[in-house]
């Protein structure tokens, strides 16, 4: 079979991906193919993951499958991910996040405000990174996910990957506005481009309910303390966090950031933090701690038992 599988209908179907008597798969890679062929093979594949989308149907479980190179897919403008059921899985290995070598990337001359809209529903999303490398001063960001009832696993969403974005207050990694979403094995943010303002690096708003993040990481690089890795705004019901790391770096211990969530909402909300979610470099949790939940125990600092932090 050589270094990838020959009929790549059953390599999807043994992923779980659902599969509809119509469904397509086109094949990336931005080494190797060439623009205007079908896609469909190995020896016909195309080098832009923007042109296989095009040729996707929505709600016929389509495949974008992107090959793994030492090239990014660069990007000449964001993409709206708007066809429902159509899915964008990197040929790579299944690292968490960081590291990823199939990656979309927004780079500098482009300045594109985000890499990808993720509009549709039921989109199964895995190892890609998306990169925003632009250096307009101007708000931005990696990714918006404004559908609802995608999985994204073994994927990285970094935003801000410039100091000059990254000097602003409502830049991020991800911004999410969807509901019913599910990240997995993800990282958010990055830890190599100092934060320079009070951004986040998930940014959770309206629209965005019921929502969970399972063994992912949140990342930055700042000395302002009163950064945020997570700010929640204009939601209601429920975000959830298992077996989370919430991580941030500062030279020589310099500066901890002072919490890990900002938490505005004028509506009842409650943030869950379920399994053992750590804190690296980050003094507490929250500024408004009555929105937190958690079932651990005490620590030194005291957290609260099953209901609200203390600190």
């Amino acid at each position: 079979m050589g270094l990838y599988p020959r009929n790549f209908n059953e390599y999807i179907a043994s992923l779980g991906i659902p599969r509809h008597e119509d469904s397509q798969v086109y094949l990336v890679d931005v080494d190797n193919g060439v623009a205007g062929r079908n896609g469909k093979t190995l020896e016909t594949t195309l080098d832009s993951v923007e042109e296989a989308y095009g040729l996707c149907t929505t709600d016929q479980h389509d495949v974008v499958l992107m090959i793994s190179s030492d090239s990014g897919n660069n990007l000449a403008a964001a993409i709206d991910w708007s066809k429902d059921f159509t899915h964008l899985v990197g040929l790579s290995s299944n690292l968490n996040g960081v590291g990823q070598r199939c990656r979309i990337v927004g780079v500098a001359a482009a300045d594109v405000v985000y890499t990808v809209d993720f509009s549709g529903k039921g989109c199964i999303v895995r190892n890609i990174k998306f990169c925003n490398e632009s250096d307009a001063d101007v708000d931005s960001g990696g990714v918006i996910v404004s559908g609802g009832r995608n999985e994204f696993t073994n994927c990285a969403f970094e935003g801000m990957v410039h100091a000059t974005p990254a000097a602003r207050a409502n830049g991020y990694s991800l911004k999410l506005t969807g509901e019913e979403n599910e990240f997995n094995r993800c990282s958010i943010g990055v830890d190599t481009i100092v934060r320079a303002a009070d951004n986040a690096e998930l940014w959770v708003s309206t629209g965005a309910v019921r929502n969970a993040f399972i063994k992912c990481r949140f990342l930055s690089a700042s000395e302002t303390t009163t950064k945020f890795l997570v700010w929640v705004e204009n939601t209601d019901r429920w975000l959830e966090f298992e077996d989370c790391v919430f991580y941030n770096f500062s030279t020589n211990w310099a500066n901890n950031l002072a919490d890990a969530f900002r938490i505005s909402c004028a509506t009842t909300h409650h943030v869950i933090l379920r399994g053992k979610n750590i804190l690296v470099g980050v003094d507490g949790w929250a500024d408004v701690l009555t929105h937190l939940y958690s079932a651990e125990p005490v620590p030194a600092g005291g957290f609260g038992i099953g209901t609200n932090p203390t600190g």
